[in-house]
Parts: structure tokens; C-alpha cells; sequence
């Protein structure tokens, strides 16, 4: 709540924000559409409709503020994250109704929604591409997706200078190399049988990369949000705010644990 904005005029809100938050998340994990939330169970004195709780949402989304919430709960963190290696994977998401960035996927069989996650060394999410078009591997326009990756990882106040990045054969291509050497990221990529260019000229630890598999435990715990499991959202501005806050609920609960138990 302290990194969400609340009305300074006009309509204020009768019910308390925390209780609207809940409402969120409980649409996040359940994945039940707007007008099958319990308000009547969510809210205690004041009891808000779906539609104003949806408002809300959407309004925090326009704004960007989910994405700023995160970014704001990794610098506070920061010193408990492990960035001594980085995790990167793509996620072809279904879009059940279309909508922006939404388009056929051969190998899926139907419209998907493409982004690339980044991890640290325990698994925690840390940043998030923008959406594009399913249609495509993840090395479309790679370039600019590590761009967004970075920009979005510095306002977090992490520094990418002399990171070692895990990535599957996917990411074998020379693009993508080029791109994080530009901020100083060293990758290790597993070979591509199918790429013709000289492996020996790579730099390729087997024994980092078998870590690799803490990503795909990310993405089977972002799994557990039925909300972005599939995306029935239409618009980008939802779809992020959705996965930004799944993020930050994963990073909380898992440092929470960590701290828990030392």
C-alpha cells in the first residue's frame, strides 16, 4: 500500500484500500472473473462492488504503479537477492480474447502473448519484457528486450556490470550476446546443436548452467496465478500489472520464508 496512490480529491473511497488490494489479489490467484469476486466475504464494514474494486485496478495499471510497487520492494531487498548469476526464459502465454499484443502462435496452436522474465540466483523475479506478439521465438527483436530488462533492473537500483546470465539454446544467437556485452553481462548459453557458428569461441560452464532449472521453478510458481496462467485481459497496462504483482507476492513470500527460518 505505501507505493500505490490514493485519491487527494474527488471520489474517495468509503472502504478501506488494503481491503481493495486483497479483493486483487484474490481475483490474481483464483483467476474468477470480475463479477464472481466475493465482495461480500472481502470487505468488512464497507462493502465495495466488483466494479468499483476493478476500477481500481485498472487505475493503478494506467499508472504504471504496479511496475513502480516492484521496483520500489527490490530496492528495499536488494541486499538479500543473490545476483551472482541471473536466470532469463520466455513464456508464450494463451490470450484467450486477443486483445494488444496478442497474435497466432503456430507451435501453440493459438494466440499467445510473449515475454522474457529475469531471475536472480534463488529463483526471485526481477524484471519482466514488455508483451509482444506470440508469433515469433524469443529472440524476436532481442535487442530491445534486454534493453527494457536493464532499464527495468537499474531502476531497481541493481547494477548489471560483470553479471553472469544463464540462458537455454534459445538465446544462442549472436544478437542476443551482443546485447547484454553492451551492459556488461556475461553469458552462459547453452550450444545450439542447430547453430552452425563455432562453439569453442564461448564461453560455456556446464556446471553454472545446470542451476538454470530455479527459473523454471519461477515460472511454475507464477504458474499458481491463474490470472496470468492465461491471459483473458485485452489490454498491455493489465497484463503487466497482473505479472508485476505476482512478482512482487512471490518476492515477498519468499524472503519472508528466508528470513523466517535464520
Amino acid at each position: 500500500m505505501p507505493y500505490l496512490s490514493v485519491a487527494k480529491r474527488g471520489y474517495v473511497s468509503q472502504a478501506s484500500l488494503i481491503e481493495v488490494v486483497n479483493a486483487i489479489l484474490h481475483k490474481l490467484k483464483s483467476g474468477c472473473q470480475w463479477h464472481q469476486l466475493p465482495v461480500g466475504h472481502l470487505f468488512g464494514e464497507v462493502v465495495l462492488s466488483w466494479n468499483a474494486v476493478y476500477h481500481h485496478f485498472r487505475k493503478w495499471c494506467r499508472l504504471g504503479e504496479w511496475q513502480t510497487m516492484f521496483a520500489s520492494i527490490i530496492r528495499k531487498y536488494r541486499h538479500l537477492l543473490d545476483m551472482s548469476v541471473t536466470h532469463i526464459d520466455g513464456s508464450h502465454t494463451p490470450a484467450v480474447k486477443g486483445g494488444e499484443c496478442a497474435e497466432y502462435q503456430g507451435r501453440k496452436k493459438r494466440k499467445t502473448t510473449n515475454s522474457l522474465y529475469i531471475s536472480d540466483r534463488q529463483g526471485l523475479p526481477l524484471a519482466i519484457s514488455e508483451p509482444q506478439k506470440g508469433n515469433h521465438s524469443d529472440l524476436y527483436e532481442i535487442k530491445a528486450r534486454v534493453d527494457e530488462l536493464v532499464v527495468q533492473l537499474q531502476n531497481s537500483g541493481l547494477k548489471t556490470d560483470g553479471l553472469f546470465n544463464n540462458a537455454d539454446a534459445g538465446f544462442d544467437a549472436k544478437e542476443f550476446r551482443r546485447a547484454l556485452n553492451e551492459y556488461g553481462i556475461i553469458a552462459n548459453i547453452c550450444p545450439n546443436p542447430r547453430n552452425a557458428e563455432p562453439k569453442e569461441d564461448y564461453l560455456f560452464d556446464e556446471e553454472l548452467y545446470k542451476e538454470r532449472f530455479v527459473i523454471e521453478r519461477t515460472n511454475a510458481w507464477m504458474d499458481g496465478f491463474r490470472s496470468i496462467l492465461t491471459r483473458f485481459d485485452t489490454s498491455v497496462s493489465s497484463w503487466k500489472g497482473w505479472n508485476y504483482l505476482a512478482f512482487a507476492v512471490v518476492f515477498l513470500n519468499k524472503i519472508h520464508k528466508s528470513q523466517k527460518f535464520k
